[in-house]
């Protein structure tokens, strides 16, 4: 019965990886990023940190020091403005007052860009290209003129996503592609402005093999500290945009959840990585994960003030939150199906321990008749004397193995107890994740070993002088030794066995988990070794006396 229960428990728990997530190459990066979107208020308290250390800098100057409150303004302005846009806005505000206190026109111009790429960040597509294309830039240096045009391109290549239909967005994606000729026009060869929007541009108008070169080259250079943790996330999520475009979701995850990480460690709230990534998931059928990040997305738009981000995780977040739910009541069914199987399995046991009771008094009963009979006999009959003899001493050894069978029985009908109460409870709480641990948290090799231990015991209990009787057919090298702690080795339960009237080498094997080869194999090794003839050897076994 041990070993029908051991088997069906070990077909119970193969079971379980048909239900899981399958595991992908992928979930290494995705494991980095679970790690440090637990830690993204740790960043953020360090940012944050970091800002009111400048505040408390610009309360200490000086009210006419114009140029450094200028400079503590401008890193304000550079902390906040992926970070948050009312905070940015409103340095930006002060900082575009001391430029014109300062009668700066480069800073005035500066900060009226700066406008533009705010207004931008928190979706407000026309106010910023009404913003620019007041500007006057004639005779600026290629930096400003840089800076102009990619501001340009990123509103049209904006506007193309957020309409993306098949009249409008074509018309800003060939304007967003002008403004990225004027870009690479003025930039550095080389510089990550040329290079990224080179790449930015080639990936837009499907040239797949410039920009994933384009922007390789600048990610390959982020182990060299040539991109900040912003920039690499921009380029990150740029390649991803390449990979998907052509099919390879692989690299497309990838890239986000490193864009992801860099966002996280930079504490930008400005982000369409994880929203990206969320959507990647969910075609992928990684419902929990998809939802997460979606979650993580809103709560990064809603801390800027993103009103395109939102509008976006709007329409993807409602159909997540209903199939994570649908995933919910899914394993719900799933575990009131294992429980099922428990209690099945529960039931079965009690069923067997009865049917095994019950042969056990018809055993009983017919011992009874038996030496009932012997004992009339016994005057007259000497040969029947012996055979009697000999079934009391099987009588001892099946009354002392009953009654170790019944404590081995009760102590496992224990446990299947504390173990349906146990699945239950976690059921009750909604525990779901721990039902799995309390599965995992059973043993079966222990518990054979265990079972093995608990035989040796009770078999020397009956024969305490079994090994000495049995070493004493061997020449002393040949003789068993067992290891400490060892009550029995293999060599002596199975001959152990066949004193209890086991003689049956499939039943032997069986019990003891081994082959039937294996089980001759031992038995004629064993006997080569005996002093005395194969016959001989096994009557002097059948001949030990329990105690």
């Amino acid at each position: 019965m041990m070993r029908y229960f051991t088997n069906f428990l070990l077909f119970l728990l193969m079971l379980l990886p048909l239900f899981g997530y399958s595991q992908s190459e992928m979930d290494s990066i995705l494991k980095v990023l679970d790690e440090e979107l637990s830690k993204k208020e740790v960043y953020v308290n360090e940012k944050s940190s970091y800002i009111l250390s400048l505040k408390d800098r610009v309360k200490s100057l000086e009210s006419n020091d114009l140029q450094g409150r200028y400079d503590l303004y401008n890193r304000l302005y550079r902390e906040y403005n992926s970070f948050h846009y009312d905070s940015a806005y409103h340095y930006l505000s002060q900082l575009k007052d001391v430029a014109f206190q300062l009668n700066d026109q480069d800073k005035i111009l500066k900060t009226r860009l700066e406008s533009s790429f705010i207004l931008l960040s928190s979706g407000m597509f026309k106010e910023a290209i009404d913003s620019l294309n007041v500007l006057d830039i004639s005779g600026k240096p290629n930096a400003t003129k840089v800076e102009y045009y990619a501001l340009k391109a990123k509103i049209y290549y904006g506007l193309t996503d957020y309409s993306n239909d098949n009249y409008y967005s074509p018309i800003y994606n060939k304007e967003g592609h002008q403004y990225i000729d004027s870009v690479l026009k003025y930039a550095e060869p080389d510089s990550y402005h040329f290079l990224y929007y080179r790449g930015l541009r080639s990936a837009r108008r499907s040239d797949i093999q410039r920009g994933i070169s384009d922007l390789r080259a600048l990610l390959d250079c982020n182990d060299c500290n040539r991109l900040s943790y912003h920039e690499g996330a921009i380029v990150a999520s740029t390649l991803s945009d390449i990979y998907l475009k052509i099919g390879d979701d692989e690299k497309a995850t990838t890239l986000l959840a490193q864009a992801a990480i860099y966002d996280i460690r930079s504490s930008t709230k400005e982000t369409a990585a994880t929203l990206t990534l969320a959507g990647i998931l969910h075609k992928r059928g990684n419902i929990r994960k998809a939802y997460t990040y979606a979650r993580h997305a809103l709560d990064d738009a809603n801390f800027y003030g993103a009103r395109h981000r939102k509008i976006q995780i709007g329409a993807i977040l409602p159909i997540l939150e209903e199939e994570k739910l649908n995933l919910v009541e899914n394993q719900k069914e799933l575990l009131i199906f294992y429980s099922l199987a428990i209690t099945l399995l529960s039931v079965l046991v009690v069923v067997f321990a009865i049917v095994i009771f019950k042969q056990l008094k018809r055993i009983r009963k017919t011992e009874r008749e038996l030496t009932h009979t012997n004992t009339i006999l016994n005057e007259t009959n000497q040969k029947l004397k012996d055979a009697n003899e000999q079934l009391m001493d099987s009588n001892k050894i099946k009354e002392k193995y009953i009654g170790y069978y019944f404590s081995v029985t009760s102590e496992y009908l224990e446990k299947i107890h504390k173990f349906k109460s146990s699945i239950e409870n976690k059921l009750m709480e909604k525990k779901y994740d721990h039902i799995k641990v309390v599965l995992n948290n059973m043993d079966l090799r222990k518990m054979r070993l265990e079972l093995f231990k608990n035989f040796d015991k009770i078999f020397l209990d009956l024969f305490p002088h079994f090994i000495e009787e049995f070493n004493s057919n061997f020449e002393e090298e040949d003789q068993v030794k067992l290891e400490e702690n060892e009550l029995l080795n293999t060599d002596l339960r199975i001959f152990a066995l066949i004193r209890m009237g086991i003689t049956d080498t499939d039943k032997i094997a069986n019990i003891l988990e081994y082959t039937v080869n294996t089980i001759y194999t031992y038995k004629t090794r064993i006997k080569k070794k005996a002093k005395t003839s194969n016959d001989e050897f096994e009557r002097s076994i059948m001949e030990i006396k329990p105690i």
